[in-house]
Protein backbone atom coordinates (compact mmCIF):
# COMPACT_ATOMS: atom_id res chain seq x y z
CA UNK A 1 0.00 0.00 0.00
CA UNK A 2 1.28 3.09 -0.64
CA UNK A 3 2.07 6.45 1.77
CA UNK A 4 -0.65 8.11 0.30
CA UNK A 5 -3.27 5.22 0.41
CA UNK A 6 -1.97 4.63 4.18
CA UNK A 7 -1.98 8.33 5.43
CA UNK A 8 -5.65 8.78 3.55
CA UNK A 9 -7.04 5.91 5.49
CA UNK A 10 -5.84 7.24 8.58
CA UNK A 11 -7.00 10.71 7.94
CA UNK A 12 -10.48 9.43 7.38
CA UNK A 13 -11.15 6.40 10.00
CA UNK A 14 -13.92 7.42 12.17
CA UNK A 15 -14.12 7.10 16.54
CA UNK A 16 -15.06 3.70 15.66
CA UNK A 17 -11.90 3.14 13.68
CA UNK A 18 -14.12 2.36 10.46
CA UNK A 19 -13.47 4.12 7.31
CA UNK A 20 -16.16 6.80 7.21
CA UNK A 21 -16.02 7.31 3.35
CA UNK A 22 -19.21 7.27 1.09
CA UNK A 23 -19.11 5.27 -2.07
CA UNK A 24 -18.57 8.66 -4.10
CA UNK A 25 -15.44 9.67 -2.01
CA UNK A 26 -13.94 6.14 -1.96
CA UNK A 27 -13.87 6.22 -5.72
CA UNK A 28 -12.78 10.42 -5.60
CA UNK A 29 -9.67 8.44 -3.33
CA UNK A 30 -8.78 6.06 -4.94
CA UNK A 31 -8.58 7.56 -8.25
CA UNK A 32 -6.36 10.16 -6.63
CA UNK A 33 -4.09 7.33 -4.88
CA UNK A 34 -3.62 5.82 -8.67
CA UNK A 35 -3.40 9.54 -9.77
CA UNK A 36 -0.30 10.06 -7.40
CA UNK A 37 1.12 6.73 -7.01
CA UNK A 38 2.62 6.20 -10.65
CA UNK A 39 5.97 7.32 -10.69
CA UNK A 40 9.32 4.51 -11.87
CA UNK A 41 12.71 4.98 -11.33
CA UNK A 42 13.25 6.24 -14.93
CA UNK A 43 10.37 8.63 -14.77
CA UNK A 44 11.59 9.85 -11.54
CA UNK A 45 15.08 10.78 -13.21
CA UNK A 46 13.43 12.82 -15.65
CA UNK A 47 11.54 14.96 -13.00
CA UNK A 48 14.78 15.43 -11.28
CA UNK A 49 16.51 16.11 -14.30
CA UNK A 50 13.87 18.59 -15.35
CA UNK A 51 13.97 20.29 -11.68
CA UNK A 52 17.42 20.33 -11.28
CA UNK A 53 19.10 20.64 -14.95
CA UNK A 54 18.39 24.60 -15.76
CA UNK A 55 19.29 27.61 -15.14
CA UNK A 56 22.66 26.59 -12.44
CA UNK A 57 23.54 25.11 -16.19
CA UNK A 58 23.68 28.81 -17.66
CA UNK A 59 25.70 30.23 -14.56
CA UNK A 60 28.50 28.15 -14.64
CA UNK A 61 30.83 29.23 -17.41
CA UNK A 62 30.77 32.85 -15.49
CA UNK A 63 31.64 30.42 -12.17
CA UNK A 64 34.78 29.28 -13.99
CA UNK A 65 35.60 32.55 -15.23
CA UNK A 66 35.82 33.69 -11.23
CA UNK A 67 37.38 30.78 -9.99
CA UNK A 68 39.74 29.66 -12.87
CA UNK A 69 39.90 26.29 -14.67
CA UNK A 70 41.38 24.13 -12.05
CA UNK A 71 39.16 25.28 -9.05
CA UNK A 72 35.88 25.14 -11.79
CA UNK A 73 36.79 21.82 -12.40
CA UNK A 74 37.24 20.31 -8.77
CA UNK A 75 34.39 22.56 -7.72
CA UNK A 76 31.97 21.07 -10.12
CA UNK A 77 32.65 17.20 -10.28
CA UNK A 78 34.03 17.50 -6.30
CA UNK A 79 30.04 19.07 -4.90
CA UNK A 80 28.53 17.22 -7.24
CA UNK A 81 29.63 14.53 -5.73
CA UNK A 82 28.09 15.58 -2.50
CA UNK A 83 25.09 16.17 -3.73
CA UNK A 84 24.70 12.58 -5.05
CA UNK A 85 25.66 11.38 -1.90
CA UNK A 86 23.63 13.54 0.48
CA UNK A 87 20.79 12.78 -2.15
CA UNK A 88 21.44 8.97 -1.01
CA UNK A 89 21.05 9.57 2.15
CA UNK A 90 17.32 11.34 1.84
CA UNK A 91 16.70 8.65 -0.40
CA UNK A 92 17.65 6.23 2.54
CA UNK A 93 15.63 8.01 4.83
CA UNK A 94 12.55 8.13 2.64
CA UNK A 95 13.02 4.34 2.21
CA UNK A 96 12.97 4.37 6.41
CA UNK A 97 10.14 6.54 7.01
CA UNK A 98 7.99 5.80 4.38
CA UNK A 99 5.02 8.29 5.42
CA UNK A 100 7.61 11.31 4.87
CA UNK A 101 6.13 13.04 2.32
CA UNK A 102 8.19 16.00 1.41
CA UNK A 103 11.15 17.89 3.53
CA UNK A 104 9.34 19.33 6.06
CA UNK A 105 7.91 16.01 7.11
CA UNK A 106 11.23 14.90 7.48
CA UNK A 107 11.59 18.04 10.03
CA UNK A 108 8.99 17.38 11.66
CA UNK A 109 10.98 13.35 11.89
CA UNK A 110 14.18 15.65 13.27
CA UNK A 111 12.67 17.98 15.58
CA UNK A 112 9.48 17.67 15.83
CA UNK A 113 7.01 20.40 15.02
CA UNK A 114 9.29 23.54 15.28
CA UNK A 115 10.81 20.96 12.62
CA UNK A 116 8.05 20.81 10.45
CA UNK A 117 7.20 24.75 10.23
CA UNK A 118 10.97 26.15 9.96
CA UNK A 119 11.76 24.04 7.05
CA UNK A 120 8.28 24.35 5.75
CA UNK A 121 8.99 27.83 5.29
CA UNK A 122 12.16 27.48 3.94
CA UNK A 123 11.20 25.36 1.13
CA UNK A 124 8.18 27.94 0.25
CA UNK A 125 10.64 30.54 0.39
CA UNK A 126 13.39 28.59 -1.81
CA UNK A 127 10.64 27.11 -4.22
CA UNK A 128 9.11 30.50 -4.62
CA UNK A 129 12.82 31.85 -5.44
CA UNK A 130 13.61 29.53 -7.66
CA UNK A 131 10.86 29.72 -9.62
CA UNK A 132 11.07 33.67 -9.52
CA UNK A 133 14.46 33.45 -10.96
CA UNK A 134 13.38 31.30 -13.97
CA UNK A 135 10.49 34.04 -14.44
CA UNK A 136 13.54 36.84 -14.60
CA UNK A 137 15.52 34.40 -16.98
CA UNK A 138 12.31 34.19 -19.43
CA UNK A 139 12.30 37.74 -19.52
CA UNK A 140 16.19 38.17 -20.23
CA UNK A 141 15.85 35.31 -22.96
CA UNK A 142 12.52 37.59 -24.37
CA UNK A 143 14.10 40.59 -24.63
CA UNK A 144 16.89 38.99 -26.39
CA UNK A 145 15.07 37.23 -28.50
CA UNK A 146 13.00 40.20 -29.86
CA UNK A 147 15.75 42.63 -29.82
CA UNK A 148 12.68 45.03 -28.76
CA UNK A 149 12.51 47.78 -26.43
CA UNK A 150 9.47 47.34 -24.92
CA UNK A 151 9.40 47.62 -20.85
CA UNK A 152 11.12 44.70 -19.37
CA UNK A 153 8.27 44.16 -16.84
CA UNK A 154 6.24 43.07 -20.05
CA UNK A 155 8.16 40.24 -20.54
CA UNK A 156 8.51 39.66 -16.87
CA UNK A 157 4.84 39.44 -16.92
CA UNK A 158 4.35 37.15 -20.02
CA UNK A 159 7.13 34.79 -18.46
CA UNK A 160 4.57 34.20 -15.07
CA UNK A 161 1.57 33.31 -17.33
CA UNK A 162 3.78 30.74 -19.45
CA UNK A 163 5.05 29.44 -16.11
CA UNK A 164 1.36 29.39 -14.64
CA UNK A 165 0.15 27.27 -17.72
CA UNK A 166 3.06 24.92 -17.30
CA UNK A 167 2.30 24.40 -13.51
CA UNK A 168 -1.41 22.82 -14.12
CA UNK A 169 -0.99 19.80 -14.16
CA UNK A 170 -0.50 18.72 -10.41
CA UNK A 171 1.40 15.44 -10.98
CA UNK A 172 4.76 14.96 -11.54
CA UNK A 173 4.49 11.81 -13.59
CA UNK A 174 2.62 13.88 -15.88
CA UNK A 175 5.25 16.77 -15.62
CA UNK A 176 7.88 14.10 -16.37
CA UNK A 177 6.17 13.49 -19.72
CA UNK A 178 7.51 17.22 -20.33
CA UNK A 179 11.13 16.37 -18.99
CA UNK A 180 12.08 15.12 -22.18
CA UNK A 181 11.08 17.86 -24.29
CA UNK A 182 13.05 19.98 -21.28
CA UNK A 183 15.88 18.20 -21.34
CA UNK A 184 16.36 17.80 -24.87
CA UNK A 185 15.74 22.02 -24.65
CA UNK A 186 18.75 22.50 -22.49
CA UNK A 187 21.40 20.34 -24.32
CA UNK A 188 20.66 21.55 -27.77
CA UNK A 189 21.05 24.90 -26.17
CA UNK A 190 23.99 24.41 -24.22
CA UNK A 191 25.35 22.32 -27.67
CA UNK A 192 24.38 25.87 -29.76
CA UNK A 193 26.44 27.83 -27.24
CA UNK A 194 29.72 25.68 -27.16
CA UNK A 195 29.98 25.29 -30.62
CA UNK A 196 28.70 29.44 -31.34
CA UNK A 197 31.36 30.79 -29.31
CA UNK A 198 33.85 27.95 -29.85
CA UNK A 199 34.04 28.93 -33.79
CA UNK A 200 33.59 32.81 -32.75
CA UNK A 201 36.98 31.90 -30.86
CA UNK A 202 38.47 30.16 -33.46
CA UNK A 203 38.04 32.89 -36.02
CA UNK A 204 38.58 35.77 -34.12
CA UNK A 205 41.17 36.35 -32.02
CA UNK A 206 41.81 32.89 -32.23
CA UNK A 207 41.55 30.12 -29.60
CA UNK A 208 45.07 30.66 -28.38
CA UNK A 209 44.78 34.33 -27.34
CA UNK A 210 41.88 33.79 -25.80
CA UNK A 211 42.05 35.17 -21.99
CA UNK A 212 41.09 32.28 -19.83
CA UNK A 213 43.12 31.29 -16.92
CA UNK A 214 43.75 28.11 -14.81
CA UNK A 215 43.34 29.95 -11.38
CA UNK A 216 41.50 32.28 -10.02
CA UNK A 217 41.04 36.35 -11.82
CA UNK A 218 43.23 38.55 -10.40
CA UNK A 219 41.72 40.64 -7.66
CA UNK A 220 39.06 38.61 -7.00
CA UNK A 221 37.21 39.84 -3.75
CA UNK A 222 35.68 37.41 -0.76
CA UNK A 223 32.24 37.89 -1.93
CA UNK A 224 32.92 37.08 -5.39
CA UNK A 225 34.52 33.70 -4.45
CA UNK A 226 31.48 32.75 -2.98
CA UNK A 227 28.84 33.79 -4.96
CA UNK A 228 30.65 31.96 -7.48
CA UNK A 229 30.91 28.91 -5.40
CA UNK A 230 27.41 29.56 -4.14
CA UNK A 231 26.01 29.28 -8.01
CA UNK A 232 27.61 25.81 -8.46
CA UNK A 233 25.87 24.53 -5.43
CA UNK A 234 22.00 26.29 -7.06
CA UNK A 235 23.07 23.82 -9.90
CA UNK A 236 22.94 20.53 -7.61
CA UNK A 237 19.90 21.60 -5.39
CA UNK A 238 17.74 18.61 -6.40
CA UNK A 239 17.46 17.46 -3.01
CA UNK A 240 15.07 19.43 -1.91
CA UNK A 241 12.30 18.02 -3.95
CA UNK A 242 13.10 14.64 -3.51
CA UNK A 243 10.86 13.68 -0.56
CA UNK A 244 7.88 14.88 -2.56
CA UNK A 245 9.33 13.31 -5.84
CA UNK A 246 9.84 9.90 -4.42
CA UNK A 247 6.35 9.88 -2.61
CA UNK A 248 4.72 9.70 -5.76
CA UNK A 249 7.22 6.29 -6.41
CA UNK A 250 5.39 2.84 -6.45
CA UNK A 251 8.30 1.31 -5.73
CA UNK A 252 10.96 3.76 -3.49
CA UNK A 253 14.14 1.48 -3.40
CA UNK A 254 15.09 2.13 -6.75
CA UNK A 255 15.48 5.37 -6.15
CA UNK A 256 19.21 5.16 -6.10
CA UNK A 257 19.34 4.48 -10.45
CA UNK A 258 17.53 7.94 -10.18
CA UNK A 259 19.96 10.21 -7.91
CA UNK A 260 23.22 8.07 -9.90
CA UNK A 261 21.63 8.65 -13.21
CA UNK A 262 21.08 12.53 -12.49
CA UNK A 263 24.09 13.28 -10.28
CA UNK A 264 26.35 11.56 -13.02
CA UNK A 265 24.58 13.59 -16.22
CA UNK A 266 24.95 16.72 -14.02
CA UNK A 267 27.89 16.48 -13.27
CA UNK A 268 29.35 15.55 -16.56
CA UNK A 269 27.08 18.71 -18.25
CA UNK A 270 28.31 21.26 -16.13
CA UNK A 271 31.80 20.69 -16.25
CA UNK A 272 32.15 20.45 -19.84
CA UNK A 273 29.49 23.68 -20.66
CA UNK A 274 31.48 26.22 -17.62
CA UNK A 275 35.36 24.55 -18.70
CA UNK A 276 34.48 24.64 -22.84
CA UNK A 277 32.62 28.16 -22.71
CA UNK A 278 34.58 29.60 -20.16
CA UNK A 279 37.56 28.52 -22.65
CA UNK A 280 36.06 29.92 -25.84
CA UNK A 281 35.24 32.89 -24.00
CA UNK A 282 37.43 33.80 -21.70
CA UNK A 283 36.97 36.60 -18.75
CA UNK A 284 34.29 37.86 -20.82
CA UNK A 285 31.70 35.37 -20.02
CA UNK A 286 28.13 36.21 -19.49
CA UNK A 287 25.62 34.74 -17.44
CA UNK A 288 23.25 33.40 -18.28
CA UNK A 289 25.83 31.37 -20.83
CA UNK A 290 23.66 31.86 -23.63
CA UNK A 291 24.16 35.31 -23.83
CA UNK A 292 27.67 34.79 -25.07
CA UNK A 293 26.90 33.00 -28.30
CA UNK A 294 27.12 35.93 -29.96
CA UNK A 295 23.64 38.14 -30.83
CA UNK A 296 22.07 35.95 -33.52
CA UNK A 297 23.20 32.42 -31.74
CA UNK A 298 22.15 33.78 -28.64
CA UNK A 299 18.73 34.41 -29.73
CA UNK A 300 18.44 30.89 -31.17
CA UNK A 301 19.48 29.59 -28.29
CA UNK A 302 17.46 31.04 -25.99
CA UNK A 303 14.83 30.24 -28.54
CA UNK A 304 15.46 26.93 -28.13
CA UNK A 305 16.18 26.94 -24.06
CA UNK A 306 12.40 28.95 -23.49
CA UNK A 307 11.00 24.78 -22.32
CA UNK A 308 13.90 24.51 -20.04
CA UNK A 309 12.93 27.92 -18.69
CA UNK A 310 9.43 27.46 -18.52
CA UNK A 311 9.31 23.92 -17.36
CA UNK A 312 11.93 23.75 -15.05
CA UNK A 313 10.61 26.61 -13.52
CA UNK A 314 6.89 25.47 -13.58
CA UNK A 315 8.04 22.48 -11.67
CA UNK A 316 9.18 24.53 -8.76
CA UNK A 317 5.50 26.16 -8.85
CA UNK A 318 4.00 22.64 -8.65
CA UNK A 319 5.85 21.50 -6.07
CA UNK A 320 5.34 24.62 -4.17
CA UNK A 321 1.35 24.59 -4.93
CA UNK A 322 1.50 20.96 -3.48
CA UNK A 323 2.76 21.61 -0.18
CA UNK A 324 0.36 24.64 0.27
CA UNK A 325 -2.73 23.25 -1.18
CA UNK A 326 -1.87 19.52 0.53
CA UNK A 327 -1.66 21.60 3.85
CA UNK A 328 -4.46 23.67 3.25
CA UNK A 329 -6.63 20.40 2.65
CA UNK A 330 -4.78 17.60 4.56
CA UNK A 331 -8.30 15.96 5.56
CA UNK A 332 -10.05 16.66 2.82
CA UNK A 333 -10.36 14.78 -0.96
CA UNK A 334 -10.14 18.47 -2.33
CA UNK A 335 -5.93 17.58 -2.08
CA UNK A 336 -6.38 15.20 -4.89
CA UNK A 337 -7.19 17.18 -7.60
CA UNK A 338 -9.71 15.28 -9.26
CA UNK A 339 -13.00 17.10 -8.36
CA UNK A 340 -14.46 20.58 -9.72
CA UNK A 341 -13.66 22.15 -6.24
CA UNK A 342 -10.12 20.38 -6.08
CA UNK A 343 -9.24 22.33 -9.54
CA UNK A 344 -10.96 25.45 -8.09
CA UNK A 345 -8.69 25.63 -5.51
CA UNK A 346 -5.52 24.56 -7.16
CA UNK A 347 -5.80 26.56 -10.00
CA UNK A 348 -6.60 29.51 -7.50
CA UNK A 349 -2.90 28.30 -5.07
CA UNK A 350 -0.48 28.10 -8.23
CA UNK A 351 -1.95 31.54 -9.33
CA UNK A 352 -1.49 33.47 -6.08
CA UNK A 353 1.94 31.66 -6.56
CA UNK A 354 3.02 32.60 -9.69
CA UNK A 355 2.19 36.06 -8.81
CA UNK A 356 4.48 35.95 -6.26
CA UNK A 357 7.20 34.83 -8.45
CA UNK A 358 6.73 37.47 -10.92
CA UNK A 359 7.30 40.06 -8.27
CA UNK A 360 10.15 38.43 -7.33
CA UNK A 361 11.68 38.71 -10.38
CA UNK A 362 11.44 42.47 -10.82
CA UNK A 363 12.35 43.10 -6.94
CA UNK A 364 15.93 40.92 -7.50
CA UNK A 365 16.34 41.39 -11.06
CA UNK A 366 19.68 39.80 -11.35
CA UNK A 367 20.78 36.29 -12.33
CA UNK A 368 23.74 35.58 -10.65
CA UNK A 369 22.95 37.13 -7.19
CA UNK A 370 19.67 35.55 -7.19
CA UNK A 371 21.07 32.25 -7.39
CA UNK A 372 23.53 32.83 -4.92
CA UNK A 373 21.20 34.07 -2.20
CA UNK A 374 18.80 30.87 -3.09
CA UNK A 375 21.94 28.49 -2.74
CA UNK A 376 23.06 30.26 0.81
CA UNK A 377 19.64 30.59 2.68
CA UNK A 378 18.01 27.48 1.57
CA UNK A 379 19.94 24.91 -0.77
CA UNK A 380 23.33 24.56 2.32
CA UNK A 381 20.56 23.39 4.35
CA UNK A 382 18.45 21.01 2.00
CA UNK A 383 22.06 19.75 0.02
CA UNK A 384 24.19 19.55 2.99
CA UNK A 385 23.68 20.09 6.35
CA UNK A 386 20.51 18.46 6.83
CA UNK A 387 21.36 15.10 5.10
CA UNK A 388 23.79 15.11 7.92
CA UNK A 389 21.57 15.60 10.38
CA UNK A 390 19.60 12.82 8.86
CA UNK A 391 22.63 10.20 8.74
CA UNK A 392 23.32 11.07 12.11
CA UNK A 393 19.68 10.64 13.73
CA UNK A 394 18.08 7.74 11.70
CA UNK A 395 21.35 6.01 9.24
CA UNK A 396 24.42 5.92 11.08
CA UNK A 397 23.26 3.32 13.62
CA UNK A 398 22.35 1.14 10.57
CA UNK A 399 26.08 0.25 10.11
CA UNK A 400 27.36 -2.51 12.14
CA UNK A 401 31.08 -1.68 11.02
CA UNK A 402 32.96 0.23 13.17
CA UNK A 403 35.36 1.96 10.72
CA UNK A 404 32.46 2.31 8.23
CA UNK A 405 30.61 4.45 10.99
CA UNK A 406 33.84 6.28 11.87
CA UNK A 407 34.66 7.04 8.10
CA UNK A 408 31.09 8.63 7.31
CA UNK A 409 30.91 10.07 10.42
CA UNK A 410 33.96 12.04 9.60
CA UNK A 411 32.62 12.51 6.10
CA UNK A 412 29.13 13.66 7.24
CA UNK A 413 30.76 16.24 9.74
CA UNK A 414 32.61 17.75 6.83
CA UNK A 415 29.05 17.73 4.82
CA UNK A 416 27.73 19.64 7.76
CA UNK A 417 30.29 22.38 8.26
CA UNK A 418 30.48 22.79 4.33
CA UNK A 419 26.95 23.56 4.27
CA UNK A 420 26.78 26.01 7.77
CA UNK A 421 29.83 27.49 5.79
CA UNK A 422 27.92 28.51 2.68
CA UNK A 423 25.09 29.30 4.89
CA UNK A 424 26.98 31.91 6.76
CA UNK A 425 29.38 33.50 4.41
CA UNK A 426 27.38 32.72 0.92
CA UNK A 427 24.70 34.53 2.76
CA UNK A 428 26.83 38.11 3.55
CA UNK A 429 28.18 37.55 0.21
CA UNK A 430 24.83 37.66 -1.66
CA UNK A 431 24.02 40.82 0.02
CA UNK A 432 27.20 42.69 -0.10
CA UNK A 433 27.44 41.97 -4.12
CA UNK A 434 23.77 43.15 -4.20
CA UNK A 435 23.81 46.54 -2.49
CA UNK A 436 27.07 47.20 -4.70
CA UNK A 437 24.99 46.18 -7.41
CA UNK A 438 22.61 48.74 -6.51
CA UNK A 439 25.32 51.45 -5.27
CA UNK A 440 26.88 51.08 -8.67
CA UNK A 441 23.80 51.31 -11.03
CA UNK A 442 24.97 48.11 -12.90
CA UNK A 443 20.70 46.54 -12.55
CA UNK A 444 17.63 48.27 -13.31
CA UNK A 445 15.51 49.56 -10.36
CA UNK A 446 12.42 47.38 -8.95
CA UNK A 447 9.82 46.78 -11.83
CA UNK A 448 11.97 49.09 -14.34
CA UNK A 449 11.94 48.88 -17.49
CA UNK A 450 15.75 48.80 -17.78
CA UNK A 451 17.26 45.26 -19.56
Amino acid sequence: MSTIKKNANQMFLGDDGLAKLSDQEQQIYERGVQKFNKLGWKRLTIVLIVEAVALGSLSIPSTFATLGMVAGVICCVGLGLVAVYTSYIIGQVKVKFPHITNYPEAGRQMFGRWGYEIIYIMLCLELLLSAGSHCLTGSIAFVNITGSNICTVIFGFVSAIILLLFAVPPSFSDMAILGYIDFASIIIAIGITIIGTGVEAAHSPGLTAVNWSAWPKEGITFSEAFIALSNIIFAYSFALCQFSFMDEMHTPTDFPKSVWALGLTEIFIYTVTGALVYAFVGQDVQSPALLSAGSLLSRVAFGIALPVIFISGSINTVVLGRLVHGRMFKNSNIRFVNTKMGWITWLAVITTLTILEFVVAEVIPFFDDLLSLISSLFISGFTFYFPAIMWFMFIRSDDSSISKTILFSVINVCILLIGLIVLGAGTYSSIVDIIKSYDEGTVGGVFSCSS
